[in-house]
C-alpha cells in the first residue's frame, strides 16, 4: 500500500468520525430528547463497560474460553470492590492492582 492510500484512508477516517459525532453533537445540541430516548441513553455506560472487560477476562490470546485464575481473581477483586464502594475509579484501580500484585507472586 502506497503512502498516498495511506494517508487518503487516515483522512476519510477522521472525516466519517468526526460526521458521525457531529450527527449526535451538533445536530442534537440544545434539543431535548424524548423521557424513553434519555432513559434508554443512561443505560449504556452499564452495558458497554460489561462488554469491553468480559472478553479480556474470558478470552486468552488466541480467542479461546481460558479460565486465568491471575484475571479471574482481579474482576473478582474489582467487582466487589465496585460493589461495596460504588466507584468505578475505585474498582478499577483495584482491579489493576490486584492484577499487578497477582502477577509479582506468579499466580
Amino acid at each position: 500500500m502506497t503512502d498516498t492510500a495511506i494517508w487518503t484512508m487516515i483522512a476519510g477516517l477522521a472525516v466519517a468520525t468526526y460526521l458521525i459525532r457531529f450527527s449526535f453533537i451538533g445536530l442534537l445540541a440544545g434539543r431535548r430528547l424524548p423521557a424513553v430516548v434519555t432513559e434508554a441513553l443512561s443505560f449504556v455506560p452499564v452495558t458497554v463497560l460489561p462488554a469491553i472487560i468480559a472478553p479480556m477476562v474470558l478470552l486468552g490470546r488466541d480467542g479461546h474460553l481460558v479460565a486465568d485464575p491471575q484475571r479471574l481473581a482481579a474482576a473478582a477483586a474489582a467487582l466487589g470492590v465496585g460493589i461495596a464502594t460504588r466507584r468505578m475509579l475505585a474498582a478499577i484501580i483495584t482491579g489493576m492492582a490486584a492484577y499487578i500484585l497477582l502477577g509479582q507472586t506468579g499466580l
